[in-house]
């Protein structure tokens, strides 16, 4: 820590102008200008990096959005260099917004360029980071650890997360897409097809940013455009609002639910509207919901003049979500549209022979257990005690580690606490009644999450409770589902429109399967399976002796 230079001044040209520290002055500094607000509101700062900090400061006194800022830090090093005093800017923005200390002035470069590898990256990116983020902390600029803020969604969905070749790529390609087309009389629709943990919300969310910052800028063609960003479930919108406490063109009212949008645009028409996860949009009537057209999808691009789609059919979970790509093709033959596919596994660490024994084994196929890697444990646990064992030291080790479930266990709205697995496992589960996300929450260590509670977040390391509903068949030698058992009835609930009790029950089937899918690739460093039903769990403890002296 000795090495980093931490120079605090009033935000003043004299005060500024006064120092004449070796390694500040004519060299590359990162900087932070802040204020200390004593009412409610939160206070604010403005992060950047320069190698002239005299006529960058001189700059900035000269403009008036930074008039309320009251203090400057301006850090140096002996060995700092453009390359890194930008990925060090980089990371204290991403890091100051899931800090929730301070609301930034900072707005993201229009044209954005992946962060590239440079000498000793590593060490600026951890060590020295480490260092200065832990000097903040005892200047009081900063509050919480870097360990607790990585593990925080609004972190890994912030808008200035440094972004792949390919996701920098789709996401010009779209703001290209909005450009050209913001003023043709025909609805446009960009949909990004994606399977779980590759990155979708992560562009979805740099690409928002970009687009409400847009929308203030007199010189772009995108100014003054009404424009949203539609999320269908609430732990994900409180992440997305949440962001928006944080930097200066984001605002909670431009997150809303589908139907929301759809109902207070009857009679009106945004410009730029962005669906999270549209695999979950309705596509019956639902009363229950106030929704009463027959296709929220239609429904949102009738009144849009330009629609962007993130949607994996993979991860529909209800029989009123009825989508696949067929159906969307057929659904977008009215429309000009425009498809990309992502394919890039960004979440799980595991090795593709880890993500294909998955993929198989939602495909019903049981495979031999593929070899554990350096970075991702892939375990199966003889009981639901070993299960809650592994999760708690995954969970003190690196944190954010949980439970989850599949829909097997009855649960209700009404207030009381129902359980997994009371022979068993023995947890309540699917709280959600609270400002946090779910897994961010500590106590929910002791609690099991489902596929409503976890969707389209990350984990360090997921525990998947195979209920009854999933078992195994020796004779076939694949994964059997029982759909009676499933207990998420709202789940089913639509299924009257397949007159063929074989068909209604073959697409039930395919939402359980969708739901383990989406269970299984929560975890980032791990995943660790109990199966509840005797056949299933033998099978893979089996599979899983086998890879074992197989590796000896």
């Amino acid at each position: 820590m000795n090495d980093i230079i931490i120079e605090h001044s009033k935000f003043a040209y004299e005060d500024i102008k006064g120092i004449e520290s070796v390694f500040i002055n004519n060299y590359p500094v990162v900087y932070i200008l802040y204020n200390k607000s004593e009412n409610k509101t939160r206070p604010k700062a403005y992060i950047g990096q320069t190698v002239h900090a005299h006529r960058r400061m001189k700059q900035h006194l000269e403009d008036k959005k930074r008039k309320q800022l009251t203090d400057t830090l301006l850090i140096g090093h002996a060995h700092f260099n453009q390359s890194a005093t930008y990925n060090i800017e980089t990371n204290l923005i991403n890091y100051f917004i899931a800090d929730e200390q301070f609301s930034l002035q900072n707005i993201s470069q229009t044209t954005q360029t992946q962060m590239h590898n440079y000498y000793q990256k590593e060490y600026y990116n951890e060590e020295l980071f480490e260092n200065l983020w832990e000097a903040l902390r005892v200047n009081g600029i900063a509050k919480s650890s870097t360990d607790v803020l990585k593990n925080k969604d609004i972190y890994k969905l912030s808008p200035f997360k440094e972004l792949s070749q390919e996701q920098l790529e789709l996401k010009q390609e779209i703001l290209d897409f909005c450009r050209k087309n913001l003023s043709t009389k025909d609805h446009q629709v960009f949909v990004i097809h994606g399977e779980a943990g590759t990155g979708k919300s992560v562009v979805l969310s740099s690409l928002f940013n970009t687009i409400q910052e847009l929308s203030k800028d007199k010189s772009s063609i995108l100014y003054k455009t009404d424009n949203y960003l539609l999320v269908n479930h609430g732990e994900m919108i409180k992440t997305y609002q949440n962001i928006a406490n944080s930097l200066p063109h984001l605002a909670k009212n431009r997150f809303e639910k589908p139907t929301t949008f759809v109902n207070k645009y009857t009679e009106k028409q945004a410009d730029i509207v962005l669906v999270d996860e549209a695999h979950l949009l309705l596509s019956n009537k639902d009363a229950f919901n106030n929704f009463n057209y027959q296709n929220h999808l239609e429904e949102i691009i009738k009144r849009s003049k330009i629609t962007i789609v993130i949607f994996d059919d993979k991860q529909v979970l209800r029989m009123k979500n009825h989508w696949d790509r067929d159906r969307l093709s057929e659904m977008l033959d009215g429309y000009q549209s425009h498809e990309y596919n992502l394919t890039n596994q960004f979440r799980m660490l595991a090795s593709p022979e880890i993500i294909h024994w998955i993929d198989s084994f939602v495909q019903k196929q049981v495979l031999h257990l593929p070899a554990n890697t350096e970075n991702f444990d892939l375990r199966i646990m003889k009981s639901a005690n070993e299960l809650k064992e592994y999760i708690r030291e995954a969970n003190i080790m690196m944190g954010l580690s949980r439970i989850v479930s599949t829909f097997d266990y009855l649960h209700k709205k009404d207030g009381s606490t129902y359980y997994v697995d009371e022979e068993g496992l023995n947890m309540p589960w699917n709280t959600t009644d609270s400002s946090i996300t779910w897994a961010e929450r500590p106590e929910t260590i002791d609690e099991v999450g489902s596929i409503y509670t976890v969707q389209g977040f990350d984990l360090n390391f997921v525990g998947v409770v195979l209920g009854p509903s999933v078992d195994y068949d020796e004779e076939k030698k694949e994964l059997v589902i029982a759909v009676e058992k499933y207990k998420d009835t709202g789940a089913f609930s639509g299924g009257n429109r397949f007159s063929d009790i074989n068909e209604r029950n073959n697409h039930k089937e395919h939402i359980i399967l969708n739901s383990i899918n989406v269970l299984m690739k929560r975890g980032v460093y791990g995943l660790a399976i109990y199966a509840v039903n005797e056949k299933l769990r033998n099978k893979l403890l089996k599979l899983q002796e086998e890879r074992d002296e197989l590796n000896e």
